[in-house]
């Protein structure tokens, strides 16, 4: 495991921070990886939790954007108490996504955070045209960089809220129905992260709408 700083903390949302770290000597990963980080104190050393890098490689820091779930006192809730200057264990990256070639990014909440370092290194190099990002949340007060995600050229974005009903959103869960009208062209590969009994669901409507296996991608 490798010691890093944290040298500044923002908040995202009302329960996501963003971390940025030093760089351990020799961390060398790629656009999607993750990695796994503990706590630097006695008795949660070994306790790891998997998170992806939304900065991009090239950068001289590391970004984490991190969900806190401040009802159980585990590793995220304990990072969220963390300040500036105190120190993280952070392993080796490994592989979560590859980008493959354009096509529709499904997302819900945190999960939205491998996809966000592709559309990053996608819109540095001017290559984003042709992706589209279905993204899940509850209220729009959940969504994670919705601005930067919106201001992105060559993105397409559908929101959709389970627990609010507004404009300029989707109201209720990802169904058939909603992939439909979102993706009239199914021949398209699927990129897909988020939580597992959503991700279940949405490959099943993917199934049941004939979308072949090989045409979606899971974190590894």
């Amino acid at each position: 495991m490798h010691k890093a700083t944290i040298l500044k903390i923002d908040q995202v949302t009302h329960d996501v921070k963003r971390f940025r770290l030093v760089e351990p000597e020799g961390f060398d990963f790629k656009v999607g990886d993750a990695t796994e980080i503990a706590l630097d104190e006695d008795g949660w050393r070994d306790e790891t939790r998997p998170f992806t890098m939304t900065s991009l490689p090239e950068e001289r820091t590391l970004e984490f954007t991190i969900k806190g779930y401040p009802d159980h006192d585990g590793v995220t809730e304990r990072l969220h108490k963390l300040k500036e200057g105190d120190h993280v264990l952070i392993a080796d990256p490994f592989k979560t996504f590859r980008y493959d070639e354009p096509g529709v990014f499904i997302a819900g909440g945190a999960g939205i955070t491998p996809f966000l370092a592709i559309f990053r290194d996608l819109e540095k190099k001017g290559k984003l045209n042709g992706n589209q990002l279905i993204f899940a949340n509850k209220t729009s007060e959940d969504i994670i960089y919705r601005t930067e995600l919106e201001a992105m050229d060559g993105l397409k974005i559908d929101h959709v809220l389970s627990d609010e009903d507004t404009a300029g959103s989707h109201h209720g869960m990802i169904d058939a129905d909603m992939i439909k009208e979102f993706v009239p062209d199914l021949d398209r590969r699927f990129y897909l992260c988020g939580p597992p009994p959503m991700m279940e669901a949405v490959q099943e409507v993917l199934e049941e709408l004939g979308v072949k296996a090989d045409s979606v991608e899971f974190s590894d």
